[in-house]
């Protein structure tokens, strides 16, 4: 027996990626996260398809991580209620059309790798399909 193959195309896929790393073919549309622009960047060295600043975490949650990692439970919880509110859901709504069709890379500047906005949005969108 033979195996079947799908024509179906396999899900496009989100990634994340420091904005300050150097752009790679293989990151398709890649979309800004945060709501401020990264510090000391260009707009053609950043390589930015879309900057959804809508989609970022309020101003209070943001310095809630970034000044204290071990708030992250905290941080998690608190963004999934403002991504189900207005302007957020509008801007997930944008984000996920685009996820459905095509390689997304967030891209965000924090330092922290671990623990950041596009860390937890990456999770929270994976989980809603």
């Amino acid at each position: 027996m033979t195996a079947t193959r799908s024509h179906t195309k396999p899900p496009a896929g989100i990634r994340i990626k420091r904005v300050y790393e150097p752009a790679a073919d293989d990151d398709g549309f890649r979309v800004l996260v945060d709501r401020l622009w990264p510090r000391g960047l260009t707009k053609e060295k950043a390589h930015v398809d879309l900057w959804l600043k809508d989609i970022a975490p309020s101003n209070a949650l943001r310095h809630l991580v970034h000044d204290d990692p071990s708030q992250w439970n905290e941080f998690v919880a608190g963004y999934k209620r403002e991504l189900a509110a207005d302007p957020a859901k509008s801007a997930a709504a944008t984000l996920r059309e685009l996820i459905g069709s095509r390689k997304v890379t967030l891209v965000y500047g924090a330092r922290n790798e671990a623990h950041n906005n596009a860390v937890a949005l990456k999770d929270w969108l994976e989980r809603k399909k």
